[in-house]
Parts: structure tokens; C-alpha cells; sequence
């Protein structure tokens, strides 16, 4: 009975011991990023200007005695603080659960099952299994390597791969490891980890890699350059303030207050705050969709696409492949497609005659085979072959990987004995010496490049290739499959440099049937309604791929352009080539990027999917790299920008609705902020220029700071997407978000707020209530109007009643607890001395409360206006 701690050679760790050594040893991670402690966020805090100015108004207030309104400054800073914490933790909460996400992947046999697991939860004892476009998880002993090479630059700064082979035992060697950070180029092996995170080479050399930041984004650079402007002008005029104050009034410390006043109206430091919370919350809203951005950039740019290039398998189709045909390459004589003999796998049983074709197909897949048509060959094999076809005890000595100019997967085999001592038996009867009796070559991959090796007649190629075209035309992905031996001694001689050096004989072509996932069609037309072109880009055969865009809803015209057209074309041509065709068939990782780069000459923004190592330049290419994160390498996901965990197609549509979202509601919050600050500042400035008594100080504008703070990065992010968000076509990516239009709009809002309290004031006085009830009165029009304004912003489309009563729960809650702390501000005595109020008559109070809902029936008349010119 094997202990519970001792580790099965073949079926790895289980899941206990898994666990237990997780626990011991920790995460397979470098040094995590550190969280940020409550001392952190309170020590950066400190240094914001608004919070700076609330204290620098809070210690005046004390040397004029006035101990009331220091004491509800340093409450109002206490609650921002609060607020400014919670929102921080929440942000980081989200990060860290994207962190998990996106960590690399790692294939592992855990009691005796492959698993894909995040890279951090692998452990010292781990059953690695690597294969070509994989990043190493962990430093690992190999147990098994055919032509495996690894790129090890990261480490060493070698740029050429090294090869790897397993040792005959125990080793420290080199050439007999591999470790964590590498990428595997070719071939594929198993390794045993022997250690993780900080233990292993890249975790005791690469700990500066965690604190690599990434540049800033061009949205975060157009707001910080906004941010600079207002606050070097608001500033600039509040410090113009102080001096025209002093000098004229005498009184300097009272028109420091007044200049800190008038500053803290002016600061925009709500626009940096919204772009943490919006870019962290859509990147998590992404993740709930199955979609992962690795990149804040992306955010930003998905709603602006207007090309999707998608690949066909996986992605329109539910890739979990069946074997649907085999026909025998036999018949040299045949001179059409229907003389071929075909077996259909609606049949009860695979006749005899089929069973060399299987066998080799099987032999030309992976032993644990992750590729989904490689699985339903071996799942056939295992269903319909005899034991002695299924060769578990051969050795995989060779293998040619696949390949841009050779489609097709070669594997070497050495026979068992007595199979290999059978053959050389027969060969020395028929008069050859049988030394290389003992290797068998298999090969599958795309018909035309299989063909192309094999010693077939003209007449039967001919009818190969009528067949492919009939099981393509109905949808089904075709191979073909061809069988040699090695008939001289290894290592002696060695392996030729490319399968072309074998002597092929043709066995026949395997079709495989992957139906169109059923959310397809709707997807492709909602992309259509939206103004983005889908293009499907693929490697398949041209009737296959026609066949499934027909399916989808996708192909406008009878013919696809392959990948040798798309090489005879010049540049000219190519353009009126895209302009006009919709599917890309036997196309070439290489010529993914050469059609990236020509939609992009064409003014496009281009996003573009891939699985594979050699999709890397076009998914890096693309605005939107899009990788496939069930079947994708992880070359490819470190190449993009998103990640599709279910390798779904409408997943990309949803991460653009998505997109759409974000950036309206990333506009209707930045125009809330601008259009917000212009009355606070106006209401603060125009009492000193006209005489009046002061109407805001900064305990009323801290007040406010509690209402705009919540409702900027919380609230319209929680905002519902708009009713035709994907019936508009893409925005244009190089329009600013800043545009002369939203700055119009926004300054548009403020200054009618501006003008309804300030005239509401200024008709108070002349009517003869005193300041004190009079600043109550225009403090609560005020923030009647700034819920007005929140309102009015939230939808610019649909009716005027469906736009109020969208559902968002944030809001209410905000709402609910502004009326609180303004019913407490009036209700309460010693608070509304300390906010210098005095209780208005009620009709007055209802009138404030009124001019709300006037300026908000203006403001929709406004916003129909100016949001729906030509």
C-alpha cells in the first residue's frame, strides 16, 4: 500500500498532499506585490491637497475661536477618510481577485488526471507536463522529453533555445532541468518540480520583475494633464484672493479661509479617483463575463473596435471535435470521390479495413493528447481498435512539431521488442538487413502538405482531394494520414531535418465534425448592428471554412481568399481584397499579422484572436489581442490583452458591450465632476465680488466633497449600459475623452446650477431674509440641483421618466444618506451653528427643494438639445 506521502511516478501528487505542501511552502509566486495597510493609504492621504486645505481651514477656524466649525472640519475629514479607505480596500480587493485570474497556468497529472491550474498553486512534487508555447510554473527535474528546447533568455540572456533530455537518474545538470520562467519552443516533456516561487532560480534572481509598473495609459495622461490645469489655476486664484481680500477687507485670515475656500471648489481630484475605481471595476465586470484584461489600456479601447478577426475552431465552433468520416486512400484507379470507400461514424462498427488509417492517425496524436481533434482519434482508437493496434508499449523517440510551412504533426515510434524482431524477421526475408525494422514514422495534418509527401498517383491524389472538398463543403475539418519506417540504424544515422526526409505511403483522410456554438449568429449580427466587420481568419480548408460562416450568419459573397492568393497580392490589392471578403482561409500565423498591419493601414482598429506561439506578433499586433485562454499558449496570453477563459466568441461580444459601458459611464462621471465644481466655485467667488454675505465655507463644501466623491467613482460606474449602446457604430479612438463637446456640456450644466442658486440667493436678500436662513435655503437648492445634475447625467438616450428610474442600488443609498446629514445639518442646533444656518420657513425650504426639479426638467431640455444636434 503506497504511504501518503510518497508520490506516484505516473499519477503525480493528490490533491492532500497537494494542499499540505501549499501550506508549507506557499505560493509558486515571487515576492507578491505588497498590500497596501490602512498606515499606507492614511500616509497618502496626507498628502492630498483637498484633505491638506480641510486641516489648514480647521487650525484657522481655531485661531478664530471658532471651535465648532473646526471640530465638524476634522469630522468631515474623518468621514473622507473612512470613505477614501473603504474604496481603496475595495479596489484592491478587486485587483487581487484579477491577480488570481490572470496568473499563469500550469498542466499538471494530479491522481492520475491532467489539470490546468493557476501557476501560483503549484508545488514542490508536481507532475509538470509541458508542451510547445508553455511558460515554465516552477523549476523541475525532466522524467520525459522528446526534442524539447527551451528559450531560457529570461535567466540567462542566451537567446538561442537550449535543448533538454531527461537524465538516466538523479541530476543537477542543466541540460536535465528546467526552470520556472522559461519558454518551451518545441517539443514537449514531463518534469518533477523541485522548487517554487522565491526557492527557485527566477524567484532568487527576478525579484525586481514584481516591481516593474506599467506606463501610464493616454487616458490617465489626458486627466492628470486636466488635473494640472485646474489645479494650478484654482490655486493661482485663490491665492490672488487672499492678497485682494487682505488688502482691501485688512482682514488676512479671514481671506486665507476664503482663498482655501474658493480652492478646495476649484481642486478636481475627483478625475484620478474615478479612473482607479472605473478601470479596476471593468476589468473585474470583464472577469465576470469570463474575459480577463491584462491590460488597463484595453478598457479603454474596446468600444472604439471596428474589425474582429476571430479564428474558427473553439471559437465560433464548441471545439469538442468527433470523428464524423475515414476513407482509404486506397484505389489508385479512382477517378471521383464517391468510387473512394468511406466509413460514416453513424456506423456500429469500424471494419477492418479502417483499422491501419486509425492506428496511424492515433499514432500521430499525443499519448495524453490535449488537442481536441487528437482526443476524439484516441478516444476512437481505444472504442474500435484491437489491442495489439494500440501500441502502449512503443516509445515515442522522435517527434516534428507543427509548423508554419508543414501543417502536419510527424511522431518517430520504436517498436517493442517482439514487434520490432517480427519486422526485422520479415525485412530479412525479403532481403534487407532489418537494422531500422525497429521505427515506425506516422503523420497527420493538412491534406495538401501530407500529399505533398507521399507517393500517391495523379489519379488518386485527384480524388483525395475531390473528397476533401465534398467533406469540407459540409462543414467537417479533414486530415490526412500517411505511414514509413526509419530502415537504418539511430543514433548512427541521424533523424532526416524535416519529415520530407521519410518515404510517406498515403493511408487515407479523417474528417472531424465540430458544430457552431448555438450563440453564434446572434453575436455575429449583434457585432453587425454595432458597426464592427467580423472577418473569420483560419487554417482550415476553404469549403470548411465557408461552410461554418454560412452557419453563423457571416459569409457575404461565394468565395474565401487562402493564404497563397493572399501571398500573390500586392499591397493595393490586399486593401480591396479586405474591403470585400469576410473569410480567411489556409492562412498562416505570418499572414495574421500581415493582415493586421493591412486593417490597420486602412484606419481600422483591429482585434484580432489566437491560440498558438506563432500568433503572438498579430495578437501583440492588434489594438485588441484576444487569446484563448482553454486551448491558447501562454506565449499567446502574454501577448494579449484579453484573455477568453471559455474560448467563447460571444464572450467578445459582451466584453464589448462591456467596453461601451465603461466609457459612457467614465464620460457621464468626468462631466458630473467638471460640471459640478463650476457652481461650488461660483458660489464661492461671487459673494466677495458683489458684497454679498458668504453663501459656502469650506465645512459646507467638505459636505459636499461627501456627496460627490461616492456618486463620481461608485455610482455612475454601477450605471446600467445605455439602451442602444451596441446599435451605434464604434467611437472614434483618437476623439478625446476631454472633448470640446463634453467640457461645453459640462460648463453648460454648471453654470445653470450656478445661476438658479445664485439668483435664488441673491432674490432672498432682496426680499429681506436673513443671511443666515438664506444660506441655509441656498445650500439646500444646491444640493437639490447636484442630484439634479447626478439625474440628468446618468442616461443621454431613451425616454425622459425610463432615464430617472434606471435601477441602480448605489444611487438610492447615496440619495437616502445625503437628505440624512441635510436634515440632520438643518435639524439639529448645534450643527446648524456651526454651518451658520438658521431654520427657514417651510415654504421657503419646499421652494429650494422645488428648484431642483426645475433645473432638472432644464437640464433634459438642455441635454436634448446639445446632445442631439447634428
Amino acid at each position: 500500500m503506497q504511504n501518503k506521502d510518497e508520490i506516484d511516478p505516473f499519477a503525480g501528487l493528490n490533491h492532500a498532499q497537494a494542499a499540505q505542501r501549499l501550506l508549507e511552502d506557499g505560493p509558486n509566486e515571487l515576492s507578491p506585490p505588497k498590500k497596501r495597510t490602512v498606515w499606507h493609504i492614511l500616509a497618502d492621504l496626507a498628502r492630498e491637497p483637498m484633505l491638506q486645505l480641510l486641516l489648514a481651514a480647521g487650525a484657522i477656524y481655531l485661531l478664530l475661536g471658532d471651535r465648532g466649525e473646526a471640530l465638524m472640519l476634522l469630522a468631515f475629514v474623518l468621514l473622507t477618510v473612512i470613505i477614501s479607505v473603504s474604496q481603496e480596500q475595495r479596489t484592491e480587493r478587486v485587483l487581487e481577485a484579477l491577480r488570481d485570474l490572470t496568473s499563469p497556468r500550469a498542466l499538471v497529472i494530479r491522481d492520475g488526471q491532467l489539470e490546468r491550474i493557476a501557476g501560483r498553486e503549484v508545488v514542490r512534487g508536481d507532475l509538470l507536463v509541458l508542451t510547445e508555447g508553455d511558460r515554465v510554473a516552477a523549476d523541475a527535474l525532466l522524467l520525459e522529453a522528446n526534442d524539447l528546447q527551451c528559450d531560457e533568455s529570461l535567466l540567462s540572456g542566451e537567446s538561442l533555445p537550449l535543448s533538454k533530455r531527461a537524465p538516466p537518474g538523479p541530476s543537477e545538470a542543466e541540460e536535465h532541468r528546467v526552470f520556472a520562467g522559461a519558454l518551451v519552443v518545441g517539443g514537449q516533456g514531463r518534469a518533477r518540480v523541485t522548487a517554487t516561487g522565491p526557492r527557485s532560480e527566477m524567484g532568487r534572481i527576478g525579484k525586481s520583475l514584481a516591481e516593474i509598473e506599467a506606463p501610464p495609459t493616454p487616458l490617465h495622461q489626458q486627466t492628470r494633464r486636466l488635473v494640472k490645469l485646474f489645479s494650478v489655476l484654482g490655486l493661482s486664484l485663490s491665492a490672488a484672493l487672499v492678497v485682494i481680500y487682505g488688502l482691501l477687507r485688512g482682514d488676512w485670515l479671514a481671506g486665507l479661509l476664503a482663498g482655501i475656500t474658493l480652492a478646495m471648489s476649484m481642486l478636481p481630484q475627483e478625475f484620478l479617483l474615478i479612473l482607479t475605481v472605473f478601470m479596476a471595476m471593468g476589468a473585474w465586470r470583464l472577469s465576470r463575463q469570463r474575459v480577463l484584461s491584462r491590460r488597463a489600456a484595453t478598457i479603454e479601447t474596446l468600444g472604439a473596435a471596428t474589425v474582429l478577426c476571430t479564428d474558427k475552431t473553439g471559437t465560433l465552433t464548441v471545439n469538442k471535435m468527433a470523428v464524423a468520416e475515414l476513407t482509404l486512400a486506397a484505389g489508385a484507379d479512382a477517378t471521383s470521390a464517391g468510387e473512394l470507400s468511406t466509413w460514416q461514424a453513424d456506423e456500429p462498427a469500424l471494419p477492418a479495413s479502417f483499422h491501419l488509417l486509425l492506428e496511424y492517425a492515433v499514432l500521430a496524436s499525443e499519448r495524453d493528447p490535449f488537442d481536441p481533434m487528437e482526443k476524439a482519434l484516441v478516444e476512437l482508437g481505444q472504442a474500435q481498435l484491437p489491442a495489439t493496434a494500440q501500441h502502449p508499449s512503443w516509445t515515442l523517440q522522435h517527434e516534428y512539431a507543427l509548423s508554419p510551412e508543414l501543417p502536419a504533426m510527424t511522431h518517430v515510434w520504436r517498436r517493442d521488442d517482439v514487434a520490432a524482431a517480427a519486422a526485422a524477421a520479415a525485412a530479412a526475408a525479403a532481403g534487407d538487413d532489418g537494422e531500422g525494422a525497429g521505427f515506425v514514422v506516422a503523420i497527420k495534418g493538412g491534406v495538401e502538405a501530407v500529399l505533398g509527401l507521399c507517393r500517391s498517383s495523379d489519379a488518386q491524389t485527384q480524388a483525395l482531394l475531390r473528397q476533401t472538398e465534398a467533406m469540407a463543403a459540409r462543414g467537417l475539418r479533414v486530415l490526412a494520414v500517411a505511414r514509413s519506417t526509419w530502415p537504418h540504424p539511430w543514433p548512427a544515422v541521424p533523424w532526416p531535418a524535416d519529415p520530407a526526409g521519410f518515404d510517406f505511403e498515403l493511408l487515407g483522410l479523417t474528417a472531424f465534425a465540430d458544430p457552431l456554438r448555438p450563440e453564434v449568429p446572434a453575436a455575429i449580427a449583434e457585432c453587425r448592428a454595432a458597426g464592427i466587420r467580423v472577418l473569420m481568419v483560419t487554417g482550415d480548408h476553404p469549403a470548411t471554412a465557408l461552410a461554418i460562416a454560412a452557419q453563423a450568419g457571416l459569409a457575404n459573397s461565394p468565395a474565401a481568399l487562402t493564404g497563397v492568393e493572399m501571398g500573390a497580392l500586392s499591397a493595393a490589392e490586399l486593401d480591396r481584397q479586405l474591403q470585400a471578403t469576410q473569410v480567411f482561409a489556409r492562412i498562416k500565423p505570418a499572414q495574421k499579422l500581415a493582415l493586421v498591419e493591412a486593417l490597420k493601414a486602412q484606419g481600422e482598429v483591429v482585434a484580432m484572436t489566437g491560440d498558438g506561439v506563432n500568433d503572438a506578433p498579430s495578437l501583440k499586433a492588434a489594438h485588441i489581442g484576444i487569446a484563448m485562454g482553454g486551448r491558447g499558449t501562454d506565449v499567446a496570453r502574454e501577448a494579449s490583452s484579453l484573455v477568453l477563459l471559455d474560448d467563447n466568441f460571444a464572450a467578445i461580444v459582451q466584453a464589448v458591450r462591456l467596453g461601451r459601458r465603461i466609457f459612457d459611464n467614465l464620460r457621464k462621471a468626468m462631466a458630473f465632476v467638471l460640471a459640478v465644481h463650476v457652481p461650488i466655485a461660483g458660489l464661492s467667488l461671487l459673494p466677495l465680488l458683489l458684497g454679498w454675505p458668504l453663501i459656502l465655507s469650506p465645512v459646507h463644501i467638505a459636505f459636499l466633497e461627501l456627496l460627490i466623491d461616492p456618486v463620481c467613482s461608485i455610482v455612475f460606474e454601477a450605471e446600467p449600459e445605455e439602451a442602444g449602446v451596441m446599435a451605434r457604430p464604434p467611437r472614434d479612438p483618437a476623439a478625446p475623452l476631454f472633448s470640446k463637446g463634453l467640457l461645453a456640456w459640462s460648463f453648460l450644466q454648471g453654470g445653470l446650477i450656478l445661476l438658479a442658486v445664485g439668483g435664488w440667493f441673491a432674490a432672498l436678500l432682496s426680499y429681506g431674509v436673513a443671511p443666515e436662513p438664506a444660506r441655509a435655503l441656498a445650500f439646500v437648492a444646491l444640493v437639490a440641483c447636484d442630484i439634479a445634475l447626478i439625474l440628468a447625467n446618468r442616461s443621454y438616450s431613451g425616454p425622459l421618466l425610463a432615464g430617472w428610474l434606471r435601477p441602480n442600488r448605489m444611487l438610492g443609498w447615496m440619495v437616502a444618506a445625503t437628505a440624512a446629514l441635510l436634515a440632520l445639518a438643518l435639524g439639529l442646533a448645534p450643527l446648524r451653528e456651526v454651518f451658520k444656518f438658521e431654520l427657514p420657513p417651510t415654504e421657503l425650504l419646499a421652494a429650494s427643494l422645488l428648484l431642483g426639479g426645475v433645473v432638472l426638467l432644464l437640464l433634459e431640455g438642455l441635454k436634448r438639445l446639445f446632445l442631439n444636434r447634428p
